[in-house]
């Protein structure tokens, strides 16, 4: 099986789930943040919104400089929010089809100004440096919802507030 196609059911797993757990930031909170060293509700919800995004560079250049990065913001509204994020997925889930695993084992590098921070193949990036990396923040923004009383959706399996999928 190409290496894509194992991929693509992972990401849209991962993807779905995500969205629900966005899909249940209040709005009226974004502002919110449980600790003074941590991202706002909003901004942490932007982040992952925009995680995704970071596939179809991965899928379509071979570094990206982190330099350049700007520290996410809290979006205008939850409509809005969720836009990005469909867009972000649909955009990467459309680079990621049909790549050949030729293609998908070129190495990619993510680098800060001169510096080398990693360099692996494009599919190790795209379960490590995306995948994980949404899967990590949802974790984070699940407590947030679960810190602010807001029902946390099932995301493996049964949460204290959705007992089923």
């Amino acid at each position: 099986m190409p290496i894509a196609d194992g991929l693509l059911p992972e990401f849209d797993h991962e993807t779905t789930t995500t969205r629900k757990v966005l899909d249940r930031a209040p709005e009226d909170r974004f502002d919110w943040t449980p600790h003074p060293k941590s991202f706002s509700l909003g901004a942490l919800a932007s982040h992952v919104a925009n995680l995704p995004a970071w596939g179809a560079d991965v899928l379509t250049t071979t570094e990206f400089d982190v330099a350049a990065e700007q520290p996410p913001v809290a979006p205008t509204s939850k409509a809005a929010l969720l836009a990005t994020f469909d867009d972000n997925v649909a955009a990467t889930r459309s680079a990621l089809v049909g790549k050949t695993d030729e293609e998908l084992q070129v190495m990619w590098s993510l680098t800060r100004g001169d510096t080398a921070i990693f360099s692996m193949p494009r599919a190790g990036v795209l379960r490590s440096f995306v995948l994980n990396h949404l899967i990590h923040h949802r974790g984070q923004l699940s407590v947030y919802l679960r810190l602010l009383d807001v029902p946390v959706p099932s995301i493996y399996g049964p949460s204290a507030d959705e007992p089923s999928f």
